[in-house]
């Protein structure tokens, strides 16, 4: 049974889309327990990988085509990085900057609500501690392993203190950048830095109930999250060029076309070149946007045009996710960056097929009204019979009540 679908499913008895895909084979055993939170548009679902299962299956929750589409993108981006995690277990080692990167994201979610951990209310009451108020959606487990041990916490504790309330958030941020394990020496930073966060949350979380919404100061300190894959796992840095050179070795071998290649190869020289580096496993999906927006803006040099927005789509595009996604396949990249990037064409207008009768009528006229001049004769015979020649027996034919161009009317002239 095949479960990797052009289209999310549709359930019977629910107008909701169905997300269907199978797990790789590679990694389906050592991702056997895995407990899973599913990003589903401003929700998280979480789901726990069965040693039957086949394939992760779960309710996109919406019917409108737009934010479906955009739902099974970072369903798909997510899972890729879940399924790189697990082919690439070895621990990696994070800067502090990384580890505090992605403590904003604990931060942001906890004190601003936003993300998929919106929390309705979370406020300290004297003698009993913190309480709070949390949508269906939010792991309430998670929840009360924080708050249940939170004011236990001093300044100075430990990372093996903190192991108990955050431990369970930061491997489930971690693997959803594509990390299975970090180093011992990177875990107590990581750590140390969620603790700061959830206590820089929970104040501004105070100072709300006490009506102050005055700027936060505090979020700025977070810097943007950038993956430890500068540097391949290997230890040799991924080139955008070099990889593809790796997908025509594989693609050739299948039947695909030289000028498919040609295509592509330019399509990845103008991505270097808009970059500013060749390192594949810096480009994300912001960068993919920019350069489409770049692209649409540009013009052709050799005909002085504006490149079209279909030629993006269906070359730019379709190159750039064809190459990443044989990356991903071949655990070069732990995701595409280049999935669920697109552009909305308007319908193409259809070419006329034949002539209107008035047309086929002029044109037929003048080709039976023909006056010879200098030509040779056979040229003036051409001229004269070859559009009747091709209205009579040709498809796009037009019958038309005019006696003297009516098929067959020229028999015995």
């Amino acid at each position: 049974m095949l479960f990797r679908l052009v289209r999310p499913m549709r359930r019977k008895g629910s107008r909701n889309r169905y997300y269907v895909k199978r797990i790789p084979v590679d990694v389906r055993r050592n991702v056997v327990g895995a407990r899973l939170a599913v990003p589903v548009g401003e929700q998280t679902q979480t789901i726990t990988i069965s040693p039957r299962a086949e394939a992760i299956r779960l309710s996109l929750r919406t019917h409108d085509p737009v934010e479906v589409k955009r739902r099974q993108a970072a369903v798909d981006a997510y899972l890729e990085n879940v399924w790189q995690a697990h082919r690439h277990d070895e621990p990696v080692s994070l800067t502090q900057r990384q580890a505090t990167a992605l403590a904003g994201e604990f931060y942001r979610a906890w004190a601003n609500g936003e993300g998929r951990e919106s929390v309705i209310a979370i406020e300290h009451v004297p003698g009993v501690g913190w309480q709070r108020t949390y949508s269906n959606h939010v792991d309430g487990d998670e929840w009360n392993a924080v708050l249940t041990n939170w004011d236990r916490l001093a300044e100075g504790a430990e990372p093996s203190d903190l192991e108990k309330p955050l431990g369970v958030i930061v491997d489930r941020l971690l693997l959803a950048k594509g990390i299975k394990q970090v180093a011992a020496e990177t875990r107590g930073v990581i750590l140390s830095a969620f603790w700061q966060a959830g206590k820089d949350a929970f104040e501004r979380r105070k100072r709300n109930a006490e009506g102050d919404y005055s700027p936060d100061s505090k979020s700025e300190r977070f810097p943007e999250w950038v993956p430890p894959h500068s540097v391949a796992r290997s230890g040799t840095k991924v080139s955008l060029k070099a990889l593809v050179e790796g997908w025509w070795v594989e693609a050739q071998a299948t039947g695909r076309k030289p000028s498919t290649y040609d295509s592509y190869r330019r399509t990845v020289a103008a991505l270097v070149d808009h970059l500013g580096h060749d390192d594949a496993a810096r480009v994300t999906r912001d960068d993919v946007v920019r350069f489409k927006d770049h692209r649409i803006a540009s013009v052709n040099p050799q005909n002085g045009r504006r490149i079209s927005p279909r030629t993006v789509k269906d070359s730019d595009l379709a190159g750039l996710k064809s190459v990443f996604g044989w990356a991903v396949t071949n655990g070069k990249l732990p995701s595409n960056p280049a999935e669920g990037v697109s552009i909305k064409l308007g319908k193409r207008r259809k070419a006329r097929r034949g002539f209107m009768e008035a047309e086929a009528v002029a044109i037929l006229r003048a080709a039976w009204q023909l006056k010879r001049g200098n030509e040779r004769p056979e040229t003036f015979a051409a001229k004269r019979w070859v559009p009747c020649l091709l209205a009579y027996p040709s498809p796009f034919a037009v019958r038309t009540k005019h006696p003297k161009l009516q098929p067959g009317s020229h028999k015995g002239r």
